[in-house]
């Protein structure tokens, strides 16, 4: 199997080229862009896109989309129920669980809710799944994007779906780049707490936006996001956890932080 990635220089965000090196047929997972170079390995090595998977619908996945249909107008879109709704151009729907053969290759849609409520990883074969925003390589998707669920489905999607796959399994993320079962459970500071080898940590902080109800929390846990900044885990003084960009926090004398990019992971 041949895998090519494509990042937006904008987000930061990943379209996957995947195909069987003896096949006449390909996929794009995820279509953020700039997906031009992508397109054109297919033309150079005369294959057909059948399909594009949306791991969810968030813009930083889906710009180029209608690009995509446009050049290539056999291929079919493919997200969840629920997220196809969320996405201006002509997408059909996937159920997360079931297993299909696109471009000769085995595609299972496995449901990974958090980060939004019908995201969608996509385990091609028996050794790489694409991840989307829920799992990065040393960190994990936030959730407070639009169509965010839970900390505790996050969670969930990450140590009970992602990481029960085989340790030597290639993860390929909506950002960053690639990492393995192996890599996460052992060195991602998030994995680590949730599997007992690191203690929660305990360090005041003051979340001054751009959430509702801002206020002091503590952080459990701190990691460099892809991005460049930090990605954290904070619990409120109600008890209930969160996952925050680091920029969020109030340094010295800041009220209100500038927004996030709409979609942000």
């Amino acid at each position: 199997m041949v895998i090519a990635a494509s990042q937006s220089t904008r987000w930061l965000s990943n379209t996957y080229l995947v195909y069987a090196e003896g096949g006449e047929e390909a996929l794009l997972i995820d279509a953020g862009g700039p997906v031009a170079p992508l397109l054109d390995i297919l033309e150079r090595t005369g294959r057909r896109l059948s399909h594009v998977l949306i791991t969810h619908h968030h813009h930083d996945h889906v710009d180029e989309l209608d690009a995509v249909l446009t050049r290539c107008p056999g291929a079919v879109a493919l997200a969840h129920p629920t997220e196809r709704y969320s996405i201006d151009s002509p997408t059909e729907a996937i159920e997360p669980g079931t297993v299909h053969t696109f471009a000769g290759l085995e595609v299972t849609a496995l449901a990974t809710p958090g980060h939004t409520g019908g995201m969608l990883a996509f385990l091609v074969g028996d050794r790489d799944v694409f991840t989307g925003d829920t799992l990065f390589a040393g960190s994990v998707g936030g959730v407070n994007a639009p169509g965010a669920t839970s900390f505790g489905d996050l969670r969930h999607s990450v140590m009970d779906v992602l990481l029960t796959l085989p340790p030597e399994t290639v993860i390929h993320p909506g950002h960053s780049g690639p990492t393995t079962v192996a890599d996460e459970r052992e060195h991602n500071p998030f994995v680590r707490v949730w599997r007992g080898l690191d203690p929660e940590g305990e360090r005041p902080c003051t979340v001054a936006g751009p959430l509702p109800e801002p206020g002091p929390a503590t952080v459990v846990c701190a990691a460099r996001d892809y991005d460049g900044g930090e990605k954290l885990w904070i619990r409120w003084a109600d008890g209930s956890d969160d996952i925050i960009p680091g920029s969020w926090l109030a340094a010295a004398g800041q009220t209100v932080p500038a927004p996030p990019t709409p979609g942000s992971a």
